[in-house]
Order: C-alpha cells, then structure tokens, then sequence
C-alpha cells in the first residue's frame, strides 16, 4: 500500500478499500472497523457512496464523476472533498492507492 502523503491523487489514481477491516451500513451510513488498529470509523451518506465504489478498483476521477451525477455539488467542492476524504481514509490505513 502507497501512503497518500508519497503520492499526489491525479483522476487517474485507483483507490481500493483494504482487506483488514470489516464494515456495515446503518441507517444510510457506513461504520467500519479497523481490524489493524481497533478503531471504529463513520461515513454519513456521501461517504458511504464513495465507500460502495471503492469495494473494487476505481479511479478518482470515476469516483467524482459518480457523485456529480447523484449530488448536486459544484465541480471544484466535489474535487476537494473528495481528496480531503480519502486522504483522511488513507491516513487511517483504510484505503490503497495504486
């Protein structure tokens, strides 16, 4: 796994959920468990449609593409947001870039 930190997200970066953890949906939202750390992370619902399109190899720019489709959301804020999140998941472990 490449840190994010060592790695700039270009739209073509792919972005895959790790192995080590175990998630649930609740309510419209997602909580996962890092089974490396023991820690306990949410996403509200946005967060838990990124997560459902990371379950498989997707790139960045599949992934902000999907969301202006179902949000309404300018570009730029989609653009940040969406960094600014799976640089946060990143961090955690809880996502690979490739």
């Amino acid at each position: 796994m490449t840190a994010l930190s060592e790695t700039p997200l270009t739209d073509q970066t792919q972005i895959v959920a790790t192995s080590e953890l175990v998630a649930s949906e609740l309510a419209g939202e997602v909580v996962i468990l890092s089974l490396k750390s023991g820690l306990y992370y949410g996403l509200n619902e946005v967060g838990s449609c990124i997560w459902n399109l990371i379950q498989q190899p997707i790139s960045v720019a599949e992934i902000r593409q999907a969301l202006l489709s179902q949000y309404e959301v300018e570009f730029d804020q989609c653009d940040r947001d969406l960094k600014a999140l799976l640089s946060d998941l990143s961090h955690a472990g809880l996502v690979e870039i490739r």
